[in-house]
């Protein structure tokens, strides 16, 4: 963020909560925003327990309701992993501190984020689930093309929109997240390298579910943040966080 500054250059998100973010404040002073109320579908395991995620397996963790993506970010959003780095992203790109960032599980996935200003007013970014909606706009910004194909928003159809408050503790990738946001420094290589290196070996069936949480924590929990970490320094980290979950899990891999 420093360099865009300093080289007097546009970045434009393309994730679609960041997007939407983006759009809201689309003529609007950054000074005035209370809060960023991130929206999250609650993946494919919504209402479930944490005793009823601990069999399940790569498929159903693949079953995303709403989103059609890879398996990384589709485990990710199993875990709501996936949420605790839009929180990261959210906090650097709109200069907003973590605890002015807000996560609220909508189901429906319309509202793709919003922003709460100092007066009360909040302005929200909708549209149907299509990745290329938040994709076409970065590309051709400061355009908007029109819509050739895919489906339009039906509020008819639709009929509500719900919200709801995350479920923490069963989805604690998401609280581990929102902590290493907090801890800053070094502390969310360490959480990305954990999260990547746990989902890699529960697509690979060595590891259950409920582990990738876990592992993320341990490893978190024996970090020493480095303050103010070098790019080289960051992937010094990056590379001890895989040492140490091969260490305590005794599993070998490649990554």
């Amino acid at each position: 963020m420093p360099l865009i500054k300093e080289k007097n250059v546009s970045l434009l998100p393309v994730d679609s909560e960041h997007s939407a973010i983006f759009q809201s404040l689309k003529g609007e002073d950054g000074r005035y925003i209370h809060k960023i109320i991130l929206t999250a579908s609650g993946g494919p395991f919504y209402g479930r327990t944490t005793y009823e995620l601990k069999n399940v397996t790569p498929e159903e963790a693949l079953r995303h309701p709403n989103w059609l993506m890879g398996p990384k970010i589709t485990v990710d959003s199993a875990t709501m992993v996936n949420k605790g780095l839009e929180v990261m992203e959210a906090k650097w790109l709109f200069d907003v501190e973590v605890e002015n960032i807000q996560v609220l599980v909508h189901r429906q996935s319309i509202i793709h984020s919003m922003v709460e200003f100092c007066d009360g007013s909040i302005i929200a970014q909708m549209g149907v689930p299509d990745m290329r909606l938040p994709i076409k706009y970065a590309m051709y910004y400061p355009e908007r093309l029109d819509m050739k194909l895919g489906e339009r928003v039906d509020f008819i159809k639709l009929g509500k929109l719900t919200f709801e408050e995350p479920d923490y503790e069963t989805f604690s990738g998401l609280a581990l997240g929102i902590r290493a946001a907090g801890t800053g420094h070094s502390m969310p290589a360490v959480y990305n390298a954990a999260n990547e290196w746990a989902v890699a070996r529960f697509l690979e069936r060595r590891i259950s579910f409920t582990d990738i949480p876990l592992l993320i924590g341990k490893a978190m929990d024996n970090h020493r943040p480095i303050l103010n970490p070098s790019l080289d320094e960051i992937l010094n980290t990056e590379s001890e966080t895989y040492d140490y979950m091969r260490e305590i899990t005794g599993i070998e891999s490649d990554n």
